[in-house]
């Protein structure tokens, strides 16, 4: 099984990342960085006659690392009861990705993946982040993609996530495909 984990932070060894290494170390999957890539935001032409038109950033790249991958998870800390930006400019990004000719079968490719996801907060995380959780679940029921489980880790300050035992725990066992 080939997988990839989708950072969304904009910090570099954030907890988050931290905690992503946690449950897929490096040497186990595709590790990629949304924020060391160009990604515009959408601008909604889905029901324009001309429809979207060419965007010359990175999304179709990542699009296809993404769609090369059995695994995906998605790390993000939560920003405002929310993913962060990077991570939700790429979601967003996919209704393009769906209309586009050179992406028949996008959808259905989806479909056959399987979704884990890996949260940090520093206000009562494991409460407030379920909204994500069920935002990320609709999201990939959408596409039929299943998901496999969910950590949501605690985290106030950088560096402290290695206080949170138990996110760090149900990390190391998030995704069984590895052991």
């Amino acid at each position: 099984m080939k997988i990839a984990v989708f950072h969304g932070s904009t910090r570099e060894k954030g907890n988050t990342e931290y905690l992503a290494y946690k449950a897929v170390p490096k040497d186990q999957a595709t590790h990629i960085y949304l924020r060391d890539y160009n990604i515009q935001p959408i601008t909604d032409f889905r029901h324009t006659p001309e429809g979207f038109p060419d965007i010359h950033d990175d999304q179709l790249q990542l699009v296809d690392q993404m769609l090369a991958h059995d695994i995906l998870v998605f790390a993000t800390p939560i920003y405002w009861y929310g993913m962060a930006g990077p991570l939700k400019v790429f979601i967003d990004r996919w209704s393009q990705v769906m209309r586009d000719p050179n992406y028949p079968h996008f959808r259905e490719e989806l479909g056959n993946k399987k979704a884990y996801f890996i949260l940090v907060g520093g206000d009562q995380p494991t409460v407030k982040g379920l909204p994500l959780i069920q935002q990320l679940t609709y999201i990939c029921q959408f596409y039929g993609t299943k998901v496999g489980g969910y950590v949501i880790g605690e985290a106030r300050k950088p560096g402290t996530i290695v206080h949170d035992n138990r996110a760090l725990e149900a990390a190391s066992t998030l995704v069984r495909e590895l052991q």
